[in-house]
């Protein structure tokens, strides 16, 4: 008999670094049953955080899925929990846990509130449509503001924020919340105890603020429910606390309001209350409805309801690997029932797969599991080619699910082994990490016959390497960062490619006229119009012209950089009854590539990050006057309420690295700074010119001699 899915939270914990999501899932493990310790980040001993870079580091790197039961209002609910990194280099792994996630607990410094990768996963969050709470942390630190992050949330989310309960005390005097649904107080101890609070009486001095913020929260709970809104107005107080609940619940379903909580999750204090918060107003499977895709081969839009009854349908969101079981795919299962050691069907190769053996996975545990159903996380093994983001689905009843779009690598390093012995292991463990990320890429500098390896900033690479080294055994050398420019073309022009080619016998020819140019605003890649009337150029051979410009956007022609994005219409052309040929045709467009981009002012474009440094106001004419010398464009400057000076800045990658150690001696050490790819924009003329003079690379004009 199949599970009754409103009892399953598939939920993740996002953040920004050092908001304390990884302490508040190593407690919601300990206070679900989970575990029998609980595990500390600043001991290296959590859980959750279990490659060895994360426990060394204290910040966690890579997304770790586990299951736990809470029991609240009498029925017993499964949790499957992600907790993802916050550090601005991972934040490929919050989006793909993001895409299969139901709900999301949104947690935030009650000192720090509303910090840049706090932003940063909330839209994520928003793109996916995943409903939030937001959980208050650290109430126990020097600073702490309930209130004041419930208002900054509001002010740079521009979300609802909707208090569900008012902290007793804060900072060394935090020592419980009131519940203002039920109006009652609960007190904490900071012991390791299951039950380590007690219910008691509001405390004097807070009853006229419990009164004015159940009264909001009321007013927003009406606001949520039209019914609840008719039986608000005749009387307000008639309202149970089930109705304001369950209007609560529909309003962050529907992505209206944010219900906001408090915790110290360190001292053990508000975690018990964040769970049935997580049970009471995150959505289940069935709230969420059917997932949407479509049929491969008709292309119509269909639907698959979150049932076990439906055919068989999930979705790939991240390739690890494992040293014990191999390569482990995780998968989100949105309908239907799949045995272990059963065939699925993979849309993207359009063959079948077999999983060997499926998982419930537990941190970088595994627990063998026979059977998945709709609505559950798991892993699986004895698949031969799966990729993030593939769909997988019963073959007689094939869907394509919205798959995953990833940020392009920023900056790359050439790598070489240190030994000769080194070279095929280095090239099995890149292709391996690769598979697992998709915002590190591998490839060969044709120039030089370097390996460049590429990623998402320093601290990416960093970890990359350190694993190539404890994990593959592989010791590398090392070059300097470089940063992955694009190119692109600013003007229009027109262009004639003829390619004949006669060797004796059958020869090669092709005859097109093209018209290149920026592509429309929001287009990346090629965008490609084909203009050609009666038949000058056979249908079967556009797509060749097409495939010929997509492949030499590879190299363009300034400095053999990544053309970011053109558009190219294809007016006219001619062929040879008998020379011309689908590689004519694509040769041919390579060429006009080559010899029209030159006329259409190239131009070179650098990764521009967003920079944000928090400083003490003594240093920040230093730090202001480095970020000027550094290219860098003040975008705002404002305050924190400690005094502390905000910093927002647009600075080029290039200008960036070892910055955290210049910002560092600028500050005595007292700024923090925290960094994220934001756009690219023209390289100055005169850096352009020397960056291409640097680069020696050239291209090569031919008319197909």
């Amino acid at each position: 008999m199949a599970r009754d899915l409103q009892y399953t939270r598939n939920i993740g914990i996002m953040a920004h670094i050092d908001a304390g999501k990884t302490t508040t899932s190593e407690r919601i493990l300990y206070y679900t049953g989970k575990t029998h310790k609980i595990g500390e980040v600043h001991e290296g001993a959590a859980t959750m955080d279990w490659m060895a870079q994360e426990q060394e580091r204290g910040i966690t790197i890579t997304s770790a899925a586990t299951t736990a039961f809470w029991h609240y209002g009498g029925k017993v609910y499964q949790i499957n929990l992600i907790d993802t990194p916050g550090h601005v280099d991972f934040t490929v792994e919050v989006e793909r846990s993001l895409r299969v996630l139901d709900g999301t607990v949104a947690t935030f410094c009650a000192v720090g509130r509303v910090q840049p990768q706090s932003e940063t996963v909330w839209r994520q969050a928003d793109k996916y449509n995943v409903p939030k709470i937001a959980y208050i942390n650290k109430m126990d630190r020097v600073g702490a503001d309930f209130l004041a992050c419930v208002e900054d949330i509001h002010n740079k989310l521009g979300a609802t924020a909707v208090p569900v309960c008012l902290p007793i005390g804060s900072e060394d005097t935090f020592e419980g919340l009131v519940d203002l649904i039920s109006r009652k107080a609960i007190y904490y101890n900071s012991s390791e105890e299951l039950v380590n609070f007690k219910y008691g009486e509001i405390p004097e001095d807070m009853l006229g603020e419990v009164a004015v913020w159940r009264d909001k929260l009321v007013d927003a709970a009406a606001e949520c429910d039209d019914d609840l809104m008719e039986k608000y107005f005749e009387n307000p107080e008639s309202l149970t606390e089930e109705e304001i609940i369950a209007a609560l619940r529909k309003g962050t379903i529907g992505m209206k309001i944010v219900p906001a909580c408090c915790g110290s999750s360190f001292k053990n204090k508000g975690v018990q209350f964040l769970l049935d918060c997580v049970m009471r107003y995150l959505p289940s499977p069935l709230d969420k409805g059917a997932v949407k895709g479509t049929n491969p081969r008709s292309g119509q839009e269909i639907e698959r309801q979150p049932s076990a009854d439906e055919p068989f349908c999930g979705l790939v969101f991240k390739i690890a690997t494992d040293p014990f079981v191999g390569r482990l795919a995780f998968m989100r299962v949105y309908s239907g029932h799949l045995d272990s050691g059963s065939y699925v069907f993979n849309v993207r190769s359009g063959r079948k797969e077999r999983l060997s053996r499926l998982y419930q996975m537990h941190s970088n545990h595994q627990n063998p599991i026979e059977f998945v159903e709709a609505g559950d996380i798991c892993a699986a093994v004895g698949f031969k080619d799966l990729r993030t983001g593939d769909t997988i689905c019963s073959e007689g009843h094939q869907i394509t699910l919205e798959s995953m779009e990833f940020p392009d690598p920023v900056i790359g390093i050439a790598v070489e082994p240190k030994t000769q012995q080194d070279l095929d292991k280095l090239g099995i463990a890149l292709g391996k990490l690769a598979e697992e990320d998709p915002t590190f890429s591998v490839k060969a500098d044709q120039e030089t016959g370097q390996t460049i390896i590429s990623g998402m900033g320093e601290l990416h690479l960093d970890i990359i390497i350190d694993r190539l080294r404890r994990e593959f055994g592989v010791e590398i050398n090392q070059g300097a960062p470089h940063v992955n420019y694009k190119e692109a073309i600013t003007g229009t022009c027109q262009h004639r490619e003829v390619f004949r080619k006669q060797t004796g016998g059958r020869g090669k020819f092709a005859d097109i006229i093209v018209e290149i140019g920026p592509a429309d605003e929001g287009v990346s890649g090629l965008q490609f119009e084909n203009e050609v009337k009666g038949g000058n150029i056979p249908k079967e051979f556009i797509p060749c012209v097409q495939k010929g410009f997509e492949m030499a956007m590879a190299n363009g022609v300034l400095a053999g950089y990544e053309m970011q994005s053109m558009k190219v219409r294809l007016l006219d052309g001619s062929f040879h009854p008998v020379d011309s040929d689908a590689l004519s045709f694509e040769l041919a467009a390579r060429m006009a590539f080559r010899n029209a981009c030159p006329k259409a002012n190239p131009v070179l474009l650098e990764p521009i990050m967003s920079l944000e440094v928090v400083t003490p106001e003594e240093y920040m004419g230093d730090i202001v006057g480095d970020l000027n010398r550094r290219r860098g464009q003040i975008a705002n400057m404002d305050s924190t309420s400690t005094g502390a000076r905000i910093i927002k800045a647009f600075v080029p990658l290039a200008e960036q690295f070892g910055y955290v150690t210049v910002l560092r001696t600028l500050s005595s050490g007292r700024a923090t700074s925290t960094m994220s790819f934001d756009h690219y924009a023209e390289v100055p003329p005169t850096l352009a010119k020397s960056i291409v003079e640097r680069s020696g690379y050239r291209f090569i004009e031919n008319n197909g001699d």
